[in-house]
């Protein structure tokens, strides 16, 4: 079924976000910093600032948690910035081709922090296009909970079984699914040419 609007995640999709590339300047090997991206600053920890803990207070509490590791823990939002890559080129212009036809509004639903999502609107220009987004630290609440998908309804008047939903997370697309969306795993901007061909 064509949906009648396109709702699409921002990092992982259009935006490339990796810690990665800050915490490679901090550790000398890589398997330190896999260490403690997955066992100190994990997803996890992560994703409760996305759901709209402040940034001041998850620093102080892993800080008390793991003090060997301040310096290290600081610079995730100290230095924040560095973990942007830039945007995913063909993403970016099916987005702007999907503007431009004028066939779908267009929406966002990222799990982002309200404190460093003023960094990315500033940046990335096509952010803009949106016919609006839904920012889950803004909203204090996040993908996978339903809850974050239902505001898409709420907020815009849509449908969601009339809607299709882009994220590269499995978990976001299953409860996506469960709502009755359409849905597209989006594994990387190869993805792009075979979701032109459906949408225009």
């Amino acid at each position: 079924m064509q949906p009648k609007m396109v709702v699409f995640d921002l990092g992982g999709v259009l935006i490339d976000w990796n810690p990665r590339y800050l915490y490679r300047k901090i550790f000398n090997r890589e398997e330190d910093m896999e260490y403690f991206l997955r066992e100190i600053a994990s997803p996890d920890w992560n994703e409760e600032q996305d759901g709209g803990r402040p940034l001041a207070v998850a620093t102080e509490s892993l800080v008390a948690q793991f003090p060997d590791f301040e310096n290290e823990i600081r610079a995730f939002y100290g230095r924040w910035d560095e973990m942007l890559g830039g945007p995913f080129h063909e993403t970016v212009s099916l987005l702007h081709d999907l503007k431009h036809s004028g066939q779908y509004p267009l929406y966002a639903l990222t799990n982002w922090s309200a404190e460093t999502w003023p960094v990315a609107w500033n940046q990335f220009e096509f952010l803009q296009w949106f016919d609006g987004i839904l920012v889950s630290g803004a909203e204090k609440m996040r993908k996978p909970f339903p809850a974050f998908y239902q505001a898409l309804e709420d907020r815009f008047q849509c449908s969601l079984s009339e809607t299709l939903f882009i994220d590269d997370n499995e978990r976001n697309i299953q409860a996506a699914q469960a709502l009755g969306m359409q849905t597209w795993l989006f594994r990387s901007p190869a993805d792009c040419q075979p979701l032109r061909a459906w949408l225009l």
